[in-house]
């Protein structure tokens, strides 16, 4: 299976334009899933093609939070694309949730923890004034963690989708939410990662330089550099890698 990012402010191909917001594609489960949309429907469509993913090739979009950096390109997108389910925070506006089923999606109203697909999970919403889901991959290396802003907290995300699942915490990627934090913050997130057992961090989109540059000092190789155009590769639990 892959985790491809299609939307980022960070750069990681050539052929892909940078923006602010985030959007990934995860191949490989059941279902083709969009997380995020980013800001520009047609930023996220020219990105998808540079890296040959069609829209029709996506059965399901889940939004993260109800900001237009993630998803502003969700009515672009399901003009291309009709008939998808759209998994959203049940907190979202009436009129997003009306407007993408006048394309013909089918609404998800997310408020507890959901199973999207075999292996693919919703930690459900979470947050007090921005609420916010996170997608949980359960894989052969562990979970998977991928993050819109995490405004409920980072850790706080983390902790929510290891109740999904007993493996270890393969992978955290997305926004951190972490740009305007001070280095004191930044290192207590650090250490409870390590607490939590984290094994690899990739922080892209809100998370901020200094993060990045703290992340990849406290984890060494287990810190993947990630903008718009990272591939990752991961495998379904039962699969043997290469």
């Amino acid at each position: 299976m892959a985790l491809r990012i299609v939307y980022d402010n960070y750069p990681d191909h050539p052929d892909l334009q940078t923006d602010w917001g985030f959007a990934c594609v995860v191949q490989g489960f059941e279902k083709t899933i969009l997380f995020d949309t980013g800001a520009n429907g047609e930023i996220l469509l020219s990105n998808m093609k540079a890296v040959d993913v069609s829209p029709e090739d996506v059965d399901v979009v889940v939004l993260s939070h109800v900001h237009g950096d993630h998803t502003g390109g969700l009515e672009t997108f399901l003009g291309r694309k009709s008939g998808v389910e759209v998994f959203m925070p049940a907190s979202f506006p009436e009129r997003i949730k009306a407007r993408a089923r006048e394309t013909g999606a089918r609404v998800v109203a997310v408020d507890e923890p959901v199973t999207i697909c075999e292996g693919v999970h919703s930690t459900g919403e979470m947050g007090e004034q921005i609420k916010e889901q996170a997608l949980v991959l359960r894989t052969s290396e562990g979970l998977a963690v991928i993050t819109g802003c995490a405004h409920p907290g980072i850790v706080e995300m983390v902790k929510r989708a290891t109740e999904l699942g007993p493996e270890p915490v393969h992978l955290v990627m997305g926004g951190y939410h972490l740009l305007h934090e001070p280095s004191q913050t930044i290192r207590s997130v650090i250490a409870m990662f390590r607490e939590i057992g984290v094994r690899n961090v990739a922080p892209c989109h809100c998370s901020g330089d200094e993060t990045r540059r703290m992340m990849k000092e406290a984890f060494g190789k287990g810190y993947l550099p990630a903008g718009a155009g990272t591939a990752l590769v991961l495998h379904r639990q039962g699969e043997q890698g290469e």
